[in-house]
């Protein structure tokens, strides 16, 4: 008996054995189970894509809108933190990990409620015989509000200079205007009857020339408690003399009166005058004087950051990052709020797929900015708070800036690492425009803005500045890009859209005017967040280093023939740009062999796959030099910089661009064409480099 009963217990630890073995097996095999499984994921992928963009509706970004331009909210005003929190509390309820509010203390700059600013004009004995208006008059139905802050220039410093011409010492003080010419496109009524620009209107904007600096008492560095300040007068980038905006009707009645001659005719607007340029007025009012009276505060207040987070399954340390402003000068109509609520509708998606069960790859970070109109205060200083986790860990940047300027066609700035990827997924989103009904949003804006460089393709932007990406892109050099529906760029001459930064920026006008239907807005929606999925959620990251290549020798191209103008000098002074071209050669030689180690990468080794995608990740930061353009140290990107002459626009190698500017004009050539051939070298020095890195491991 005693025997059996030991082979019974034997029995059983042999099967209890084989059952925690069996279990083991399973247990080790689902820890180490690929992250990738090629064709099942792929159209696993493809079908949670679709589910998130079929999830996006028209109503919801109206409903939205609507609901975040019912008050006016300015940075630092409680109006705008109100709406934080209640962007903070949506966040949440959609589904996301967390919302948080992360504040600054920066400095911004208001009307002084006491003093308004205007301008005036005075005869011989002081006395005002015209003054400008001090706001503008309300669209209808908005006539009872009373935080609405009048036109201003942001930053301005304060005086009463009197201007009587530009003076050959320097100007006294700077006043704006918006000429119909600009801002007034034929044949459409000024607002509420159209979308154009009412006499009466005049745009506020901030004056300040940070250079991707951010805050101008802490730059370079996050604005927080502990932070050192420079004094109120050593800001960055503040300018000394009084800046103000007016409404073009004010405008003509000064400018009637102009004297001297008449201007070039690129110079004439499209109001009933002369634009004769001075010194002085005519000769029957020779003794009048136009005087300033700016009395606009420089303040240090306290803005919000909306920051919310969806943690990745896979690679929570990788962020793909979606933000944008939500402040407004007032009521915000189109800038920003088209697209605050695409980033709402954007996030209420992703956040009831993570609901069902779904996480992405990567960790995906929403982020309500706050401060932009003010010089992209609050998506700089989080930047700088964060750079150092940032630089190791940002996979890409997506900008959620107004989502209409227009209503066109599609536009899109990005970086050339994600060119591929935008055509593939606009090609799978239904195209909104009226003409082409079941055709793709590819194929409307291929046929309505086709590449210069090949009609084959749509047309896409470099990256200037001007919007939250700036930080990002241009100093921490964070792959980036943003799209949004524009005008006919080939037809519409005004700029941007007429109201901008009036208080006629209201739900009514884009209701009314620029997207009744909300499908526009829907589809820059689904573009935005086709664009975050595929980069969270990619086993390898979508971006294509060939297509960098090929732009990096467009851009050599061109800058080269830009020094060929100067053919002689540039042999008397030995520049030459062989090296840079053979640098360029080079990235695309590695740039090919690191998509051949793509295709035959194995999935299921998941130190090949973060080999692979670190890569990527960082061929982009690796064209940035810590030391910065000249004069800009905080555009740090060698290939891309908003343009020294316009900052919305992107300029390619704008380090050699810039020493070429003017050269014939500058007064020592031989110091002059030193600087480019200093430019050349570095420039090939930051391509070689970035070309090494691209090199099998």
């Amino acid at each position: 008996m005693a025997r059996k009963k030991g082979i019974k217990r034997t029995c059983v630890v042999v099967i209890l054995s084989l059952a925690v073995i069996f279990l083991l097996g399973v247990l080790v095999g689902w820890l180490i189970k690929p992250a990738v499984e090629p064709k099942d994921v792929s159209y696993h992928a493809v079908n949670i894509r679709k589910e998130l963009t079929m999830e996006m509706k028209a109503e919801n970004i109206k409903m939205f809108l609507k609901d975040f331009t019912k008050i006016p909210h300015l940075a630092g005003t409680e109006q705008n933190l109100n709406l934080a929190h209640r962007i903070q509390s949506q966040w949440m309820e959609f589904g996301l990990d967390s919302a948080e509010l992360v504040h600054y203390d920066v400095l911004l700059s208001y009307p002084n409620s006491s003093k308004p600013n205007y301008i005036s004009m005075i005869d011989e004995h002081g006395t005002e015989v015209f003054t400008t208006s001090l706001s503008e008059p309300p669209p209808d139905g908005y006539e009872n509000f009373t935080d609405i802050v009048p036109p201003y220039n942001a930053f301005s410093a304060q005086g009463e200079p009197e201007v009587k011409n530009a003076m050959l010492a320097g100007a006294k003080g700077l006043i704006l205007f918006s000429d119909p010419a600009d801002y007034c496109a034929p044949g459409v009524k000024p607002y509420p009857e159209g979308w154009n620009l009412p006499g009466g209107a005049a745009q506020r904007g901030n004056v300040l020339n940070l250079n991707g600096a951010g805050d101008p008492l802490t730059p370079g560095y996050p604005a927080k408690e502990f932070m050192y300040r420079y004094n109120a007068d050593e800001g960055v980038g503040i300018p000394s003399i009084p800046v103000h905006p007016i409404g073009y009707h004010d405008a003509e009645k000064i400018l009637r009166l102009m004297g001297g001659p008449a201007p070039p005719n690129s110079w004439k607007g499209n109001l009933n005058i002369s634009y004769n340029i001075g010194p002085g007025f005519v000769s029957n009012y020779s003794k009048r004087q136009v005087k300033m009276h700016v009395y606009t505060n420089n303040e240090v207040t306290r803005i919000y950051d909306v920051i919310g987070t969806i943690r990745g399954a896979v690679e929570p340390d990788r962020y793909i990052i979606l933000g944008g402003h939500r402040d407004s000068w007032v009521f915000g109509g189109i800038d920003p709020t088209t697209g605050a609520a695409v980033l709402q509708e954007v996030a209420r998606s992703f956040g009831k797929k993570v609901k069902e069960g779904w996480r992405p790859r990567r960790t995906i970070i929403f982020a309500s900015w706050d401060a932009e109109e003010f010089g992209l205060l609050g998506s700089t200083e989080w930047a700088e708070e964060n750079a150092k986790i940032l630089q190791e860990r940002a996979v890409a940047y997506i900008n959620s800036d107004s989502s209409i300027e227009g209503n066109y066609t599609l536009r899109v700035d990005c970086t050339p690492l994600l060119y591929q990827l935008v055509y593939e997924l606009t090609k799978e989103i239904s195209s909104p425009d009226e003409g082409f009904e079941d055709k793709t949003l590819y194929e409307s804006w291929l046929s309505k803005d086709p590449s210069t460089q090949s009609t084959e393709l749509p047309r896409i932007n470099k990256l200037g500045s001007g919007s939250d990406f700036e930080a990002y892109f241009q100093r921490l050099g964070i792959a980036s890009g943003r799209a949004r529906y524009t005008k006919n760029r080939k037809t519409d001459k005004y700029s941007n859209y007429p109201v901008y930064h009036t208080v006629y920026e209201t739900f009514e006008l884009v209701n009314q005017c620029y997207d009744p239907t909300f499908n526009k807005q829907l589809a820059v929606a689904q573009v935005r967040g086709s664009l975050v999925y595929e980069l969270a959620d990619s086993a390898i990251i979508p971006f294509n280093v060939l297509d960098y290549g090929i732009e990096l020798k467009n851009y050599a191209d061109s800058i080269f023939n830009l020094a060929k103008k100067h053919q002689e000098k540039m042999e008397i002074y030995g520049v030459s740009f062989e090296s840079l071209f053979s640098a360029i050669n080079n990235f695309t030689e590695y740039g090919t062999g690191l998509h051949q180690r793509i295709k035959k990468v194995d999935p299921k080794n998941p130190l090949a796959l973060r080999i692979l995608n670190d890569q990527l990740m960082f061929t982009e930061r690796a064209f940035t030099d810590p030391l910065g353009l000249p004069g800009r140290p905080f555009y740090r990107h060698v290939i891309f910089a908003p343009s020294s002459h316009n900052k919305y626009a992107g300029e390619s190698f704008p380090g050699i661009y810039d020493a070429l500017f003017d050269i014939e004009n500058k007064a020592d050539q031989q110091k002059a064409w030193e600087e480019v051939k200093r430019q050349i070298a570095l420039a090939t020095f930051t391509v070689q480099a970035a070309a090494e890195t691209l090199k099998d491991v």
